[in-house]
């Protein structure tokens, strides 16, 4: 939290108006990309390595303010990390088109200092950073499936009970039947 306050504060304090000063951002922006993109390609590579096919099973929460139950996911360790891989890479990619229409269309330099620090905080505190590339243990908060949280703070945990996937497999016989 204390990163991009400090952060914009600092980037207050850089002369913009210098070209080699805004060249140097740029460059700073372009690299710390590269380096993120190339970390997800790199833990893309490291799971398909590994190729972990222990089951996983889970109940998707449903959505908020329904009365619908939670879906059953079954998959694999492998499947589900390239997919939480995957969204991670997506969202570079998304920060990445944002930042461009910030810098090059509405010509706002400022984000360039903050955006080269935050992605690659984001991808060392990525969970599955830690358990491919730190080979941290895959307990405790690193469980998968992953904790989050969701808008204000509500949690939105997949159940992994045995009672909560009993009953969603109940609700998905019931339905095709």
């Amino acid at each position: 939290m204390a990163i991009p306050l400090i952060g914009m504060q600092v980037a207050r304090k850089i002369p913009f108006d210098d070209p080699q000063v805004l060249f140097g951002m740029r460059m700073a922006y372009i690299s710390s990309q590269l380096i993120c993109m190339s970390a997800y390609y790199w833990l893309s590579h490291k799971i398909k390595t590994k190729n972990d096919t222990t089951v996983l099973k889970y109940v998707e929460p449903s959505p908020p303010m329904t009365n619908e139950p939670g879906k059953l996911v079954t998959t694999t360790n492998r499947d589900y990390d390239l997919a939480q891989s995957s969204s991670g890479l997506r969202s570079v990619f998304m920060g990445v088109l944002m930042m461009c229409f910030l810098h090059l269309y509405m010509k706002y330099d400022a984000p360039l200092f903050l955006q080269s620090i935050m992605p690659l905080k984001t991808v060392y505190d990525n969970k599955l950073v830690q358990i491919h590339l730190f080979g941290r243990p895959a307990t405790g908060d690193l469980k998968r499936p992953f904790q989050t949280t969701g808008f204000m703070g509500a949690s939105t945990n997949a159940k992994t009970d045995a009672k909560s996937i009993k009953e969603a497999e109940q609700a998905s016989v019931k339905k095709e039947q």
